[in-house]
């Protein structure tokens, strides 16, 4: 079977229109203002790739492989994360809205979330290790079992996360944001 591959393209919401993406391998493509909105992506792979002001919302990512992909400006919400291929899973996120995604049980090391709206998303047994949350809004993201070792959480907000249920070693959090690791209590903590 013939696999299309595609290099150094750019693509734009008008392009992909007229012509629909082609399952395939693309590699250091740019994706502008596409709306991918339940779209199926099912096996495509996406290699040093950057998406901007993309639309994704509800789009099927089954086996989709993500290798190095910036996320700028884009809505993305509802995505199974977890059901893309892992092998090289790599990608980063700017101010971009994931809210009702699942990073359910994969392994993200590293990742980078900045200026992002994660709301209501699933962290159940995700591993999070080094991870940069930089002023993201968590309110209603579940932390089950998730390791989130060394990670940096120190400018976001909305978040609760139990120590108990879940391993934070090493991990960065603000004193303003630290009843977010102690909502299970029902206590009041207040700035004197």
């Amino acid at each position: 079977m013939n696999q299309n591959y595609f290099t150094d393209l750019k693509f734009n919401n008008k392009a992909i229109q007229e012509n629909p993406l082609s399952k395939g391998e693309y590699d250091n493509c740019s994706f502008t203002d596409c709306d991918l909105t339940e779209t199926d992506l099912s096996g495509f792979i996406f290699s040093d790739c950057s998406f901007k002001s993309c639309n994704l919302s509800l789009a099927t990512i089954s086996k989709t492989s993500f290798r190095d992909v910036r996320f700028t400006d884009c809505k993305m919400l509802g995505l199974k994360f977890e059901s893309c291929n892992n092998f090289g899973l790599s990608f980063s996120f700017e101010n971009c809205i994931l809210d009702h995604s699942s990073f359910y049980n994969i392994k993200i090391l590293m990742t980078v979330f900045r200026n992002s709206q994660l709301r209501e998303c699933d962290f159940t047994e995700c591993n999070l290790t080094g991870s940069i949350l930089e002023n993201c809004d968590l309110d209603g993201a579940i932390f089950d079992n998730t390791i989130i070792d060394k990670a940096d959480l120190r400018r976001s907000y909305n978040y609760s996360i139990d120590p108990e249920r879940n391993r934070i070693k090493k991990a960065k959090f603000s004193f303003q944001s630290i009843a977010g690791l102690l909502s299970k209590y029902d206590i009041e903590i207040e700035n004197s």
